[in-house]
């Protein structure tokens, strides 16, 4: 089963300072009808001007991943991390049992990050945060492993979260195609960041999404194509 989800119809929020597309309700958005994607409970699509950005605030019992597109995103958290990551990084935050935190650009030019929310396996976790400076060549013309549960000693991913998925990104080129596989009893959501492409059949555009239920995707980019993919058990 594939449903296609156009970005001209998602939530949205624009702050002057802060402009985003929210997959999922979020904020002043409220859909009950979309909340959530089996354990991803957040997916926005954050641009942020220079100078400005998210002041500290905490968070609880929910499994952080941002992943930068464009720009510079400079974090700071009650644990005494401090770093700036740019295009291609990740990072990842356990909020656990409590944990502040602030995310600004403190670059010259806009910042575009996917920040991603996802459900635990259980609360009270020990706070924990991390990153990893990603090539951007890592992943052209392959599925480059970000995340995945702690204990899969199956995947290469880096990061590590406390819940059954699997987090993978790409960047393919007119003329190649790549495939990705969702396996019975799973589900994948992926996220066209940039570019244009066929996702099995269906024509997306910079910033649409897709839900796929046990059933494979083969990906031709028009031109080119920058996706993500977050692979879960799928929820009955």
């Amino acid at each position: 089963m594939l449903r296609y989800i156009d970005s001209e119809k998602m939530g949205r929020a624009n702050h002057g300072w802060l402009n985003s597309h929210f997959h999922f309700s979020f904020d002043r958005y409220y859909n009950p009808q979309n909340l959530k994607f089996g354990v991803l409970r957040v997916l926005n699509d954050d641009m942020v001007r220079p100078g400005e950005g998210f002041g500290t605030h905490p968070h609880k019992n929910m499994e952080i991943v941002s992943y930068v597109v464009e720009g510079s995103l400079t974090h700071a958290d009650s644990m005494n991390n401090e770093e700036t990551l740019t295009r291609g990084m990740a990072q990842y935050m356990s909020a656990g049992t409590g944990v502040r935190h602030s995310e600004y650009n403190k670059g010259d030019v806009i910042l575009r990050f996917l920040q991603i929310w996802i459900l635990p396996d259980a609360d009270g976790y020990k706070p924990n945060y991390g990153s990893v400076r990603f090539e951007f060549s890592e992943r052209e013309g392959k599925w480059l492993p970000i995340a995945a549960q702690y204990g899969d000693e199956k995947s290469t991913a880096p990061i590590r979260v406390h819940a059954d998925i699997n987090m993978y990104a790409t960047f393919i080129r007119s003329g190649e195609t790549l495939a990705f596989e969702v396996a019975p009893g799973r589900q994948a959501y992926f996220v066209l960041i940039e570019g244009k492409a066929d996702f099995g059949g269906i024509e997306m555009n910079e910033r649409d999404a897709l839900e796929a239920v046990e059933e494979d995707i083969r990906i031709t980019p028009n031109g080119f194509a920058h996706v993500l993919v977050i692979e879960m058990a799928h929820a009955s």
